[in-house]
């Protein structure tokens, strides 16, 4: 009796040693799938046959319902490495990143087979590819969090995230506003050096950091005593475009949209941050037009914005649409030139545009046009559209849009890769997306931000707000908090 239980207790911890020997190690004693497929499988995010930089974070994917999946990378047809999972394949950041290195310019080939209770015995599908491109993408992005409210809020901040990892902090909380809003950051020559952002609430201001100080920017004690919103750098950094917005909201009784929010009133205005004084110019102040989203040309001799004949609102909401204009700009005392140019015009075009934003080598003008109105991230119309600054010309972007929202966009700091929001997931919250550029091949397919792991994107119930491209990490050395 006690040989029978020697041995059977020595069976036993073998076995348990085998377990946690292909436990630690990821053995897959799952058997070769029996089926194969015609079709490519179903993964979410869909990152099938996109165009990624060479340095982005591993682009993880899950098939739901899986009880087990299995996926086997490989470039020029000789693996790289084989990743297994229950439901979802988690990639090492070091094989991904090796894996990227050996791509440049090539694609990397995933072929995945699914377990599950369709197909207990398995199944093979066909390999789809995802092209990795020489063009690395600036590092870093900022952006803000929030929940998908229309007047209340608790929780709302700015935060940084790393493009080449899944890093992320929060850079600002309105804990440290009294529970207001933080919004509207801008970053001058996608610098983390210097940047500014809006606190509204209980003793507001826009907040200006310098080389991560952060200090009060009181515009509405300057005459003409306007408040700052949207605001964009000049290059050289001497300057910054407000808009001076009255902001309102008004709820649909009956449409595919949910609110719509507009302006009252909206002009434009300059900060001069070497006089630390307030520039405006009385054309763009009239009380006929309204003016918004200015944007500095990359070489800074020109001022793009938008610009609307007032109208009475909320009632004729339909009939307000936004043009395009551009007039140069004087760098050495910040005015404006005399002369007008219109760049869309909404009597031709039948629409509205909204945030226009240059390519850094200032050929290309990408926009977001609506139907009407200024604020289109609720407009299931809005589109994001491009201009050929040489020719007037627009450049194809269905590749871009859904049927559902497309709104705020950035370029990176070389122009090879744009980032924008779009509800295009659920229809209720934005997402970012990121699509390659280049002037042959146009814009490619736009792949969802990156994730650990991939259930984070629906688990998340906050919006992704204002993506603005950075160069390098933000560090703030002191707490907003001490401004209010």
């Amino acid at each position: 009796m006690k040989t029978f239980r020697f041995f059977m207790y020595r069976k036993l911890g073998l076995l348990a040693l085998c377990s946690l020997v292909c436990f630690t190690t990821g053995c897959n004693t799952t058997q070769p799938p029996k089926e194969t497929s015609k079709e490519t499988p179903q993964i979410f995010p869909d990152y099938k046959n996109v165009t990624v930089p060479c340095n982005i974070a591993p682009l993880n994917f899950m098939i739901e319902g899986a009880t087990h999946i299995s996926a086997d990378f490989s470039i020029d047809n000789k693996n790289i490495f084989s990743i297994d999972g229950e439901n979802t394949i988690d990639i090492p950041e070091d094989k991904w990143k090796e894996g990227l290195q050996q791509a440049k310019g090539k694609e990397i080939s995933i072929t995945v087979s699914l377990w599950n209770n369709e197909h207990p015995e398995g199944i093979k599908y066909q390999d789809f590819q995802i092209s990795v491109s020489e063009d690395s993408i600036t590092p870093w992005i900022a952006y803000r969090l929030i929940p998908p409210g229309y007047v209340l809020w608790k929780k709302m901040g700015i935060h940084q995230r790393q493009l080449e990892s899944f890093e992320e902090e929060c850079l600002v909380s309105n804990s440290e506003n009294h529970d207001g809003c933080v919004n509207c950051h801008s970053f001058k020559n996608y610098s983390p050096d210097l940047f500014l952002f809006h606190a509204r609430g209980k003793n507001g201001c826009s907040v200006l950091v310098k080389n991560g100080h952060p200090q009060r920017l009181d515009l509405e004690k300057m005459p003409p005593y306007f408040k700052g919103t949207y605001p964009f750098w000049h290059p050289q950094g001497r300057f910054v475009a407000f808009a001076n917005c009255d902001t309102h909201q008004a709820f649909y009784g009956q449409s595919n949209n949910k609110v719509e929010v507009y302006d009252l009133d909206s002009d434009l205005m300059i900060y001069d941050c070497l006089d630390n004084k307030v520039i405006t110019d009385p054309r763009f102040t009239e009380k006929q037009h309204w003016e918004t989203f200015p944007t500095f040309s990359p070489d800074g001799k020109k001022l793009y914005f938008c610009q609307a004949k007032a109208c009475t609102l909320p009632k004729d909401y339909e009939i307000l649409k936004y043009a395009l204009v551009c007039t140069d700009f004087n760098e050495e005392n910040g005015t404006l030139g005399s002369r007008v140019d219109t760049l869309y015009n909404p009597s031709v075009e039948q629409g509205s545009a909204s945030f226009p934003r240059i390519s850094p080598d200032g050929k290309f003008l990408l926009f977001t046009e609506s139907d009407c109105g200024t604020f289109p991230i609720w407009h299931k119309t809005a589109d994001l559209k491009m201009i050929n600054l040489s020719n007037g010309k627009y450049v194809e972007t269905d590749t871009l849009n859904s049927k559902d929202v497309e709104s705020y966009h950035s370029w990176d700091e070389k122009g090879k890769w744009v980032i924008f929001s779009s509800r295009r997931l659920d229809g209720r919250y934005t997402r970012l997306f990121i699509a390659h550029f280049d002037e042959k091949n146009g814009f490619s397919k736009p792949f969802l931000l990156p994730q650990k792991s991939p259930t984070h994107n629906n688990k998340r119930l906050y919006s992704y707000n204002i993506p603005e491209f950075v160069n390098s990490k933000v560090v703030l050395k002191e707490s907003i908090a001490n401004l209010f």
